[in-house]
């Protein structure tokens, strides 16, 4: 029997983290419809480019050396059990488009809503498919078994005080 057969794929734990990091985005871009009118708001997101950087290199590290490694960056920190910490970040478009066409801001906003709702569709099914999960397996299903016992362990302690 091959032993790697014996080793789970470590693409299952990749998955998980864009679940887990869509769901704390989404959170955020909720907060930047929410609290447009509130005097000094500033538009907030959490560091897309960095987080699919950060994925790209654990997946190269494992493709190179069979072992999937996170590495921290200055706003995503990974800890143990498998979580993540992320510093959302100050978003100097939606804030510039705030203050000068707010129909546009909005716009914005729904348009990353959309599109983290993609992602986390996507990364949702695949978890399904390969983990060989029912069909039928709900969100909630799946969000239980993302989220584990302890969900808040995934966001950064600047997220939980943002809320």
């Amino acid at each position: 029997m091959d032993a790697r057969l014996l080793i789970p794929d470590n693409v299952s734990e990749v998955l998980v983290k864009i679940i887990r990091f869509t769901e704390l985005r989404r959170r955020i871009l909720h907060q930047n419809l929410h609290h447009v009118d509130q005097p000094g708001f500033t538009p907030r997101d959490l560091p897309v480019r960095e987080f699919a950087e950060v994925l790209s290199e654990a997946v190269a590290e494992h493709l190179r050396s069979h072992r999937l490694l996170f590495r921290d960056t200055a706003t995503i920190t990974f800890g143990p059990n498998n979580t993540m910490q992320i510093q959302p970040v100050a978003d100097s478009r939606a804030r510039s488009l705030l203050r000068t066409d707010r129909d546009e801001y909005m716009e914005l906003q729904v348009n990353k809503l959309l599109e983290n709702s993609l992602n986390r569709k996507i990364a949702q099914e695949l978890l399904r498919h390969q983990c060989g999960v029912c069909p039928g397996m709900t969100d909630g299903d799946i969000n239980e078994t993302v989220a584990g016992d302890n969900s808040s362990t995934d966001s950064s302690p600047h997220l939980d005080a943002a809320e």
